[in-house]
């Protein structure tokens, strides 16, 4: 079965992400999927998604979001990322709100272990 593919995020939410997660202490844009994606110690912390902006946080947090309304962030339908929300389009909507999330998903991701680089395989 053919899934539609993915769409590009728009050039101004594309602009808002970078604007919001700039200068957020230790984060290092890098592509996911090809989408801008903010990584704080190799670990993935918030990241645009087509017209979606997602996040990670601590299990309680992401709780009480999904109480309130927010969606649990699914990239392919039925196969949610589990520690991961997407944001309410309102939300996404306004830099500084968004900013405000990331600097909470930051804060959490800052309490994991940083992910070791991959080791490349001798041939």
């Amino acid at each position: 079965m053919a899934h539609d593919p993915w769409r590009k995020s728009s050039p101004e939410l594309v602009d808002r992400f970078h604007e919001a997660v700039g200068g957020i202490d230790g984060v290092e844009v890098r592509k996911m999927f090809g989408y801008p994606a903010a990584f704080i110690g190799g670990n993935l912390t918030a990241g645009l998604h087509q017209e979606n902006v997602m996040m990670r946080l601590a299990e309680a947090e992401r709780e009480e979001r999904i109480a309130e309304g927010w969606s649990p962030f699914e990239p392919m339908p039925g196969r949610p990322m589990r520690e991961y929300v997407a944001m309410p389009q309102e939300v996404a909507a306004d830099v500084d709100a968004m900013r405000q999330w990331i600097e909470r998903a930051a804060a959490h991701v800052r309490t994991l272990p940083p992910k070791a680089p991959k080791k490349t395989k001798a041939r």
